[in-house]
């Protein structure tokens, strides 16, 4: 009588029993590929960068007096103007408002695209792709621990900066409540929580850099090209949102939103702006996402 016919799972735990407690969930954890990255050079530097900012504009405030600017941040697809560098030396919760505003633009987009465009495609620069892959550690797994990693210190480096400009501002400038230029304040109180829904909404906003970074980091093999090429496209929106020819169409832009969390320094909170622009933002992340995972599932990965 022939012995029963075993599938091929059994067979192979048969023949390599180290594939029985194979687990795909278990592979490349989210701790490893967080100290991997924590270890990097460029995060270092990114992270050193930002701690300075604050220092930098309280010297360049102490050389050049009294901060005074143009135009404000904020309100851009919904709320008031405000002009936050005529009170950026009030308090300390206003330097940190102040930090916020004059790198949201432009320097916080660079650690967002950095993290979330460099991860996949540096492994594939280093030829070190296929031999995750051949671990085996599941693609999906793969790409989902990379961009839960990179997403978490693009939020970490939001964080950091109004962080430092907090305890630096108040150092320099005191604590106290967070002065208004369209006049009034807010409590010492409110000042925490409308700061920390700031950062919020900051880091929401910038899932669509997110997204077109992990996105070409997965067709790429080339880091500075994901990089570069999300920061380049970011920089195309706010251009186009600077069309005012566009009109309406301006709302379906990301960067028509960037600024609307000035909605959430104004003595009455207001949730219009914020809304509309984590609604757009969102919209365009998750299809950017989709697309990454979609495509790198069929790419045939030779590095």
């Amino acid at each position: 009588m022939s012995a029963p016919v075993q599938p091929p799972e059994a067979r192979v735990a048969s023949e390599h029993p180290e594939a029985a407690g194979y687990r795909a969930g278990r592979t490349l954890p989210l701790r490893v590929e967080a100290m991997r990255q924590l270890r990097r050079r460029r995060t270092l530097l990114m992270g050193g960068v930002l701690t300075a900012l604050p220092f930098i504009l309280i010297i360049a405030f102490a050389i050049g007096g009294t901060p005074d600017g143009e135009d404000g941040g904020g309100g851009r697809g919904g709320g008031s103007r405000i002009n936050l560098m005529d009170v950026a030396t009030e308090s300390a919760a206003n330097f940190a408002a102040t930090s916020l505003f004059v790198s949201a633009g432009f320097l916080l987009v660079i650690p967002v695209a950095l993290f979330c465009g460099d991860t996949v495609a540096s492994e594939a620069s280093w030829s070190s792709l296929r031999y995750l892959l051949a671990a085996p550690v599941p693609r999906v797994r793969l790409l989902w621990s990379k961009l839960v990693v990179a997403l978490g210190f693009s939020l970490a480096a939001m964080v950091l900066l109004p962080v430092v400009a907090l305890a630096a501002g108040t150092a320099a400038y005191g604590w106290g409540p967070l002065k208004l230029p369209t006049g009034g304040a807010l409590s010492a109180g409110d000042t925490v929580p409308r700061l920390a829904l700031v950062v919020a909404f900051t880091f929401v906003s910038q899932l669509v850099t997110a997204g077109l970074a992990f996105w070409l980091s997965t067709k790429t093999d080339a880091p500075l090209g994901a990089v570069g090429g999300a920061v380049f496209l970011t920089i195309v929106g706010n251009v186009l949102d600077a069309v005012t020819a566009l009109g309406s169409w301006r709302d379906f832009l990301p960067a028509h939103w960037q600024f609307a969390w000035a909605d959430a320094l104004q003595p009455q909170l207001e949730w219009g702006g914020m809304i509309k622009g984590a609604a757009v933002s969102v919209t365009y992340a998750l299809i950017l996402f989709a697309l990454a995972f979609r495509g790198f599932s069929r790419k045939d990965i030779v590095s």
